[in-house]
């Protein structure tokens, strides 16, 4: 090789550098560019006490040893009288990656005039880690239930987003009894009965298959670097910014940065491994068949149009297994339904409240 070819090759070499290295910079500088001009967007939920409302903490120890971490909000009654009926409870479950937390506006709407039980599941928020074969969702209807029969004195109402819907569903496949006298309403918000695994997510269907044909191998892999992967993590990042932004709220132009930054911190609080765990459940998940159970009761399902996680036809799934149910499907909403609309989530839970309460 000639002395010419070989000044050759490393200039050429070097141009590919050069333009691999602009190409990263520019895209940091767009990423950049991007988060600012978000963040400079008026934001009115700046003031907004995320994560500062607490209640009467209590921990559970479940059946198969695990500590699950239950709050009690509202109004309590001190010395109830003997023949007073113990008041109705509205039960929280929430979603995948997220904790009780999430359930925020909620509960801050409804702690003056209800009693409300709101809990982190198995390996989220406060809760202890359970392994991977724990890491079920029948378990998580078990442990459902048994938060119910230690905490929930009278008659109850279900809230459930994304996988606490599931964790609803699993109730009723494995506690069918429960439903009608004990718990008298359900609230099923951005979540699915099955299927999971053929979700486009947004994307075009050819590319959809290679992502959920990968996946399961590569969950597991980050499971298994899942201490190495969280120290990058917890620093949190503008791509996490971004990617929770687009994935928890669409391409909506109206969410706060505080309340993307709040979801985001929720879901890094997450371990990988926690995420690598519960991913072949959420894929396997199949509780159609139980949904005839909550027809016995007033059932409010909630989905954003946008919502490309748990889609529209998810729900609409559920709504023809329960002909009695209220389906509402919000505009221009994505997943994180009860953070991006609380006042229509808001609304929906005091109609379906009222309904029981008549």
């Amino acid at each position: 090789m000639t002395t010419t070819t070989k000044r050759r090759r490393v200039g050429i070499a070097g141009a590919l550098v050069g333009a691999a290295s602009a190409g990263v910079a520019a895209a940091a500088l767009a990423k950049r560019y991007a988060v600012g001009r978000i963040r400079l967007r008026p934001d009115t939920e700046a003031s907004e006490p995320f994560g500062e409302l607490r209640g009467r903490e209590h921990t559970l120890i479940t059946s198969d040893g695990k500590a699950l971490h239950v709050e009690i909000d509202g109004p309590e009654r001190k010395h109830p009288a003997e023949d007073e009926d113990p008041p109705l409870t509205v039960v929280f479950c929430h979603g995948y990656c997220l904790s009780m937390e999430s359930w925020h506006y909620q509960r801050k709407d409804l702690r003056e005039s209800h009693r409300l039980v709101l809990w982190d599941q198995r390996s989220h928020g406060r809760s202890q880690r359970a392994s991977a074969e724990e890491c079920t969702i029948d378990r998580l209807g078990d442990d459902l239930a048994e938060v119910i029969a230690a905490f929930v004195p009278g008659p109850c109402v279900l809230v459930g987003h994304s996988m606490g819907g599931m964790t609803i569903m699993a109730l009723a496949d494995r506690h069918p009894h429960l439903f009608g006298d004990k718990i008298r309403a359900v609230a099923l918000l951005a979540t699915s009965a099955g299927k999971l695994a053929e979700l486009t997510l947004g994307l075009p269907a050819v590319l959809s298959k290679v992502v959920h044909k990968v996946a399961p191998a590569t969950v597991s892999m980050l499971g298994k670097r899942g201490s190495l992967i969280d120290r990058t993590r917890n620093a949190g990042s503008d791509i996490a910014f971004l990617i929770t932004r687009y994935v928890g709220f669409g391409d909506s132009k109206n969410v706060s940065p505080t309340v993307v930054d709040f979801a985001e911190s929720m879901i890094r609080a997450t371990p990988t491994q926690v995420v690598a765990d519960f991913y072949p459940a959420l894929m396997n998940h199949d509780k159609l068949s139980a949904l005839h159970v909550l027809d016995a009761v007033p059932t409010a399902i909630l989905v954003g149009d946008r919502d490309w996680l748990t889609p529209p036809d998810h729900s609409k799934a559920i709504a023809a297994a329960l002909p009695k149910a209220q389906l509402t499907e919000v505009p221009d909403t994505s997943h994180l339904i009860q953070l991006e609309r609380p006042g229509i989530v808001n609304d929906a839970l005091r109609d379906l409240l009222k309904r029981v309460e008549l």
